[in-house]
């Protein structure tokens, strides 16, 4: 279920919850909407290990997951990601509305066969586009509590949209050899440094103009803007250690840097609903 990556997708879940009761969300379709979207996120993943693991077998980061070690068969997975992906769709269309159990299916659909069997294996462009399955939680966080998507939920969408990029290419840099023993063409692979850089900064500082313009959709009190300009300057320091000598060592830091900031970019938003001085 790579329940490591899941966690990301929690962390953004639960601010669009409270953004979008504008406070305290309904206990229980907040619990549904994390466990839902925990077994939506986990089935996902469990069919992107059963159809990637020929290249899985080939790269030293992944040769240790399940299904390559045949500790789990390939029919067993998929009956496991079956199940996980009714018994997700079962508890949104219970507990919260079709319209959020309605973008869970597109969420999980655009993972398995628009990024995992569509961009991966033919795009260096793979993840800006196959991020947006990981940018979902954030309107099925939104849709559960009011039924319905504005310009706020999108806005903070886009946020995600533009931080995931920076995010995989620091890791893709780090694992550039297992990617291209594997024949995936992540960009680090076939591109210099120098535009996988550009690209990370166009990336990022389109996350920072979309992060204050999600704070302004929000109507969020003005101490919220100070704070996000110290969390934009510690990535924008994150992303200028990308040049020098130890690529790989850098973009490992900017990796974590940029987990660091989502989280306490989402911690933000929350806490700027309750502090409104």
């Amino acid at each position: 279920m790579k329940l490591r990556v899941v966690e990301l997708l929690l962390v953004t879940t639960l601010p669009a919850l409270f953004l979008a009761a504008d406070g305290v969300p309904p206990l229980g379709i907040s619990l549904a909407t994390l466990l839902g979207g925990t077994l939506a996120a986990g089935a996902a993943n469990a069919f992107n290990m059963i159809i990637e693991s020929d290249i899985d077998q080939l790269m030293d980061r992944t040769s240790k997951r399940p299904i390559v070690n045949k500790e789990v068969s390939e029919n067993q997975a998929f009956a496991f990601a079956t199940a996980l992906t009714v018994l997700s769709l079962s508890i949104f269309w219970v507990f919260t509305n079709p319209l959020a159990t309605a973008l869970t299916i597109g969420a999980i659909t655009f993972y398995v066969f628009g990024y995992t069997v569509g961009l991966k294996r033919r795009t260096s462009q793979n993840i800006v586009w196959g991020g947006i399955a990981g940018c979902m939680p954030v309107l099925i966080g939104w849709a559960a509590v009011t039924n319905s998507l504005n310009t706020t939920a999108l806005l903070f969408f886009m946020v995600i949209f533009f931080w995931t990029p920076p995010h995989f290419w620091a890791l893709a840099i780090k694992y550039k050899d297992d990617y291209a023993a594997a024949g995936i063409p992540m960009l680090p692979v076939v591109a210099p440094i120098a535009k996988v850089e550009q690209q990370m900064w166009f990336h990022t500082i389109a996350m920072f103009a979309t992060s204050y313009l999600t704070l302004y959709s929000a109507s969020l009190p003005n101490w919220s803007y100070v704070a996000n300009t110290a969390l934009t300057i510690f990535f924008a320091i994150q992303m200028s250690s990308l040049r020098g000598s130890q690529i790989e060592k850098s973009a490992a830091k900017i990796f974590h840097g940029s987990i660091t900031y989502l989280s306490l970019y989402s911690i933000l938003l929350v806490a700027a609903i309750f502090i409104t001085f």
